[in-house]
């Protein structure tokens, strides 16, 4: 099956255990797509999107996936309307919340990928605190990509890598794709070996650009308020069929 192949219909069959991926990534697209099908406003799809990650995230876990990445918030989005943008960060706000009351009982950790300093005080202390409660639990990670652009993660890891340079830690000929990766959000995670994106778009749109060197794409016409965890196995039985030779021949 080729690339766009994936848009068909959900395939027959079941996941192997065996071999799941460790880290899926989600582009969490169609919020408003699946609020104006409806009659009701963009903030409707937010909401209903947000309780789908919350169901999808606890699926990962049950199913044993180390990692889950999630695209909630990108550099770009501030063009959108105030009220939406609003209504954004106040789910955000919401989730996490309910999240460091339940983190430990659910065993899933949560760490945010991007430029939190930007962010309201009120939910960059939210964060914080969830980043203390994350470090001592040892179950699923929950990677929230809040404020986020791919070019911007790379643009400031190379920033920092030069002011090491500048400091005499290290010298630029000594630069590894290892250790840049190091100056990532993403430093110590492994890079995901399955990228989803539902809504019928197919395109990255700054997502983890560094990170996806090597993953498997799945894309799929479900917008996300209606993404499943049948849709979720759909994409890994599809990714388990794939063929991963990274630039290499099967022997």
């Amino acid at each position: 099956m080729g690339l766009f192949g994936s848009k068909k219909s959900h395939q027959a069959g079941q996941v192997d255990m065996s071999r799941l991926p460790r880290h899926i990534a989600i582009i969490m697209d169609g919020n408003g797509r699946w609020a104006k099908q409806r009659g009701l406003p963009r903030t409707a799809g937010h909401k209903a999107g947000a309780e789908v990650f919350r169901r999808i995230a606890t699926y990962c876990r049950k199913l044993g996936v180390e990692y889950l990445t999630v695209y909630a918030f990108s550099t770009e989005n501030w063009k959108r309307p105030a009220d939406e943008v609003s209504t954004i960060m106040g789910l955000l706000g919401q989730y996490i919340r309910e999240a460091v009351a339940s983190m430990e009982q659910e065993q899933i950790r949560l760490k945010f990928f991007g430029d939190v300093s930007a962010l309201d005080p009120e939910l960059q202390q939210l964060i914080a605190k969830t980043n203390e409660i994350s470090s001592h639990i040892q179950g699923c990670q929950a990677n929230i990509c809040l404020n986020y652009g791919g070019r911007d993660e790379l643009i400031r890891g190379a920033r920092a890598f030069a002011a090491d340079c500048a400091a005499g830690k290290c010298r630029p000929e000594d630069l590894t794709e290892a250790m840049f990766g190091n100056y990532l959000y993403s430093a110590g995670i492994p890079d995901p070996e399955l990228i989803i994106r539902p809504s019928g778009e197919i395109r990255l749109s700054n997502f983890l650009l560094w990170q996806c060197a090597y993953s498997e794409f799945y894309f799929c016409d479900t917008l996300w308020p209606d993404f499943t965890e049948q849709t979720l196995d759909a994409a890994i039985i599809d990714y388990q069929k794939r063929d991963r030779r990274f630039g290499g021949i099967k022997k």
